[in-house]
């Protein structure tokens, strides 16, 4: 049946709008299909690129204890992973490592080329020709010095956060400190309800301990301590701490109480560290009497280190000097300073009653 020029010209429109639709959805199949290789090839990439890390599993704050438990993995891109990331058990350990007599074993890494993995070296203070290795069978430190084994004690000491951190951050050596807390043998938990505490102080932070004569004189008599403040009944206890302390640092502060308490307005008090994690332990320089520097001279549960160190505390010209002008002689003035005594008193009492409504304030909003 033949057709006029109208019906032809509709069915050329339809036959062309037709051929248009499939090269335009031909082209948009390509399209896609090249998408969707390019998604997959990105896909592999970056699965290529994902490695397992060990991410926090909490927020932490400067200077509180990082142990194994406080750590999960996770996939983080290889470029979002800090150089000197380690592995968790491998980083706290080390960190945590010094000998018996206190000298650190720091830690370096190399980079292994064949697993892109960090590969640890712990030097004795850093000597590079003294490299602690470790027997797999015992568990034991050694230092290899012509081809013999040279065996080593060991001491740890806590782990900390350097600064605040989220949950997820990914843990590495720059996030991190050793404390100065060496748990050696002559370690103690030791409690103390004689210091004058700060008001807002809670379990993890750290403090020094002082003892400030009415002359106006303050002494430093340890430094850095972590504490705990004990809950009794589900309420904390307003004026005591617990402190990991050593033998030497119990006798000092022994010596320190019974001055403290021998001198009229003295007090013994504590202050708090605000960036444990960065600031640096106070040097003490409160000085023992004399009973009590040939008590640890002589007692053998102080690690010799502590020993010298004691020694030249107590010998130092300036130190020493320091103790016969104001300690000792505020010893024998026996603290006739009634006017300042009274003062000390109050404000003792005024402190505690503070920090007894501060905790009140915490009762069942502070787990410890």
């Amino acid at each position: 049946m033949a057709s006029n020029p109208m019906q032809r010209q509709a069915r050329n429109f339809f036959l062309l709008g037709m051929a248009i639709t499939i090269v335009i959805a031909g082209v948009i199949v390509a399209l896609l299909f090249m998408q969707m290789k390019n998604v997959n090839e990105e896909n592999q990439r970056l699965k290529g690129s994902m490695q397992n890390v060990y991410v926090l599993t909490q927020n932490v704050n400067s200077g509180d204890v990082l142990t194994a438990d406080m750590f999960q993995l996770a996939n983080a891109s290889i470029t979002s992973i800090p150089g000197d990331y380690a592995e968790v058990s491998t980083l706290l350990s080390a960190y945590s490592l010094y000998t018996k007599d206190g000298t650190k074993i720091t830690a370096e890494y190399t980079s292994d080329n064949a697993t892109n993995k960090p590969v640890q070296h712990l030097y004795l203070n850093g000597d590079k020709n003294s490299e602690v290795l470790k027997d797999e069978v015992t568990g034991n430190y050694y230092i290899l010095r012509n081809n013999n084994r040279e065996y080593i004690e060991t001491a740890t000491a806590p782990v900390i956060a350097k600064i605040d951190a989220k949950a997820n951050t990914i843990i590495s050596q720059s996030l991190i400190a050793r404390s100065n807390e060496i748990y050696t043998d002559d370690v103690r938990q030791q409690e103390y309800n004689v210091v004058v505490l700060p008001i807002d102080l809670q379990t993890g932070n750290y403090i020094d301990v002082r003892l400030q004569l009415p002359n106006g004189q303050d002494f430093i008599v340890v430094s850095k301590k972590r504490v705990t403040i004990p809950n009794v009944g589900g309420e904390f206890l307003t004026d005591t701490v617990q402190m990991n302390m050593s033998e030497d640092e119990i006798l000092s502060l022994s010596c320190a109480i019974v001055e403290a308490y021998k001198i009229e307005g003295a007090k013994l008090y504590a202050t708090k560290y605000t960036e444990a994690g960065l600031q640096q332990a106070s040097s003490p320089t409160y000085v023992v009497n004399n009973e009590v520097a040939n008590l640890m001279d002589s007692d053998p549960n102080i690690v010799n280190k502590a020993k010298s160190a004691l020694s030249a505390r107590y010998n130092s010209n300036n130190l020493k000097a320091m103790r016969e002008q104001y300690i000792n002689n505020t010893l024998t003035q026996q603290g006739n300073e009634e006017g300042y005594k009274t003062k000390v008193d109050e404000s003792i009492q005024s402190t505690q009653e503070s920090r007894q409504k501060y905790l009140q304030s915490l009762s069942g909003t502070v787990t410890q």
